[in-house]
């Protein structure tokens, strides 16, 4: 029970710091002129450094195990959050969102390499939904108590407060978090690039690979980078509006990974699931894309429903489990997870571009978003047809 729960402590604040931007954007355009452009930026290369930091963070889980492994790098995010509260201007700013990306990134794969080893195959679906659905408290976070807490003190003292909560966890997963037993190769020998062509050479795993760069990938775009100003130069909200309506979406996240452990058991497995949740949000992409001049009072219900079945990442996570040898579990998952960092790194910043240039061209607040929300949807449901063809199972499990 302590390790599950140090983990999730661990993973709340991963969350947060992937969605605080949210929140703070209107804040940091405000107070230092950033534009759409180093906003992209700035969420950007957390995600990216998050994702380039996959490839040892796979090696440290196979190698040290998940204590050491988790503990060292969240190092980098205590120093990234200090760094982000007393950041002068941008360049700071964008070093302190990468440190930040470097420390989140083994805290989820090094809770499912945990309990890849530690539980049989047919329960990791559940475990991890549950640390997704705990985890979700960080989005939580991020909405209307960020908020208010960015009104009341301002968001240099409420990331000053993070980063020392951070310390906290940090020193949590150092002392109580209890490595499963090591596993022995089953040829004695590692070598970093034969297990990675190793994990690359897995022919089902290329069918996961689209939606797996795009399932999480808008899902994040929207939470972490778009919601906020989308709320504020659509639809007007004030401050506490639009964290009540990112609070509405984070809830629906929460309750959504929760429900995706026993609805994949209820469904029949990991494929069915993924594909009823990514066909759902695709749709509800589509309905913002269509319908640009939507009300507030719709448009957070869109965005709710988005929240609620969009977060696929744990059962998609667990499919892609079912092909993955013993003692590659670690790289495995980790590979996984650059892709859908990788995904949400670069559609964040490329979403970034594509609105900078539609202001450069005038278009209409509601216009440019309602097209980045049918960019969305499409790339989402054509990745999402491409995974239609994915085996449901390994040959030999359905031999």
């Amino acid at each position: 029970m302590i390790t599950f729960t140090v983990l999730c402590l661990a993973y709340v604040l991963s969350q947060f710091f992937r969605s605080f931007l949210a929140i703070v954007a209107p804040n940091l355009i405000a107070e230092l002129g950033l534009g759409p452009a180093e906003l992209g930026a700035l969420s950007g290369i957390w995600f990216g450094a998050f994702a380039i930091a996959q490839f040892p963070i796979g090696w440290g889980l196979d190698t040290f195990g998940a204590r050491r492994t988790i503990a060292g790098a969240m190092l980098c995010a205590i120093v990234g959050a200090f760094l982000f509260a007393a950041a002068p201007g941008f360049g700071a700013m964008l070093a302190a969102m990468a440190l930040i990306g470097v420390g989140c990134g083994p805290v989820l794969m090094g809770s499912m390499f945990v309990f890849g080893r530690a539980y049989p195959p047919e329960r990791f679906a559940l475990l991890s939904s549950a640390v997704l659905g705990f985890g979700s408290l960080g989005v939580l976070l991020a909405a209307t108590p960020l908020a208010y807490a960015v009104e009341s003190v301002g968001w240099r003292a409420c990331m000053t407060v993070i980063g020392v909560l951070t310390a906290l966890a940090t020193a949590g997963v150092f002392l109580f978090l209890t490595d499963p037993p090591a596993l022995r190769r089953p040829d004695g020998q590692s070598s970093a690039w034969r297990d990675l062509t190793s994990i690359m050479s897995l022919r089902p795993l290329w069918l996961l690979f689209p939606l797996t760069f795009m399932s999480y990938a808008v899902l994040a775009a929207e939470r972490s980078l778009w919601i906020g100003p989308y709320l504020l130069e659509v639809h007007g909200l004030d401050p506490i509006a639009r964290g009540n309506g990112v609070l509405a979406m984070s809830i629906a996240m929460a309750l959504g990974a929760f429900a995706y452990g026993p609805a994949e058991r209820l469904l029949g497995g990991p494929k069915p699931t993924v594909l009823i949740g990514s066909g759902l949000t695709g749709a509800a992409f589509l309905a913002l894309g269509f319908f640009p001049d939507l009300s507030p009072g719709p448009a957070i219900t869109a965005l709710t429903a988005v929240g609620a079945f969009g977060l696929t990442y744990g059962i998609l996570m667990a499919h892609a489990r079912l092909f993955f040898p013993e003692h590659l579990l670690g790289r495995g998952v980790t590979f996984m997870n650059f892709i859908f960092i990788s995904g949400a790194g670069l559609v964040q910043a490329l979403s970034g571009l594509f609105m900078k240039a539609e202001a450069a061209e005038g278009a209409a607040p509601a216009m440019a978003f309602g097209r980045l929300h049918l960019a969305f949807g499409a790339l989402l449901l054509l990745a999402t047809a491409i995974y239609l063809t994915a085996p449901r199972r390994p040959l030999s499990a359905r031999a």
